[in-house]
């Protein structure tokens, strides 16, 4: 992520300009919703309808591009979520908002 805009310019410039930045590894949508309950203290009852699907119930972020220019996902996934709720936290704690 600490690479000069100059750099990635040059070296994406063939290529559309969004970049999907994520770990490559796949995770269930239901997964992820009970880590980032468990990691904001969501004690509440998460409900999945299943006869109602609405988008994909997987995703996987291709990275190909990223790694062809040697960068690496170095922040597991609970980690980024926790680090992300955070700054969220002490942002809205310094507005001010509960």
């Amino acid at each position: 992520m600490s690479l000069p805009e100059a750099q990635f310019r040059r070296l994406t410039a063939a290529e559309p300009p969004l970049v999907n930045v994520g770990c490559g590894e796949d995770m269930e949508m239901g997964e992820l919703a009970r880590l980032i309950a468990e990691i904001v203290g969501f004690s509440g009852k998460l409900v999945f309808d299943s006869s109602k699907p609405d988008g994909s119930p997987r995703k996987l972020l291709d990275i190909s591009l990223l790694n062809s220019l040697g960068w690496k996902p170095m922040i597991p996934l609970r980690r980024g979520v926790e680090s992300v709720y955070e700054e969220f936290s002490a942002s809205a704690c310094a507005r001010g908002t509960p």
